[in-house]
């Protein structure tokens, strides 16, 4: 038994790691430039890419869980 349990943690993050997911397939590179896009921001206001575009760094993050309870 107690070699079951030292082995078990082993065994789950083997599991873990077999149930990953391949990332979506798509046409962008690593250093292609980001297309053009529109979004709106948490406060409700749009926002272009373009419009920072050789004038400030930007960074997106997406969280797809995120207020979404699971």
């Amino acid at each position: 038994m107690r070699h079951f349990l030292r082995l078990l943690p082993l065994g789950l993050a083997a599991i873990a790691l077999c149930a990953q997911t391949a990332p979506p397939k798509s046409h962008l590179k690593v250093g292609d430039a980001a297309p053009e896009l529109e979004l709106r921001t948490t406060a409700g206001s749009p926002f272009k890419l373009s419009d920072y575009k050789g004038k400030q760094t930007v960074v997106l993050a997406f969280f797809p869980a995120a207020f979404t309870g699971g």
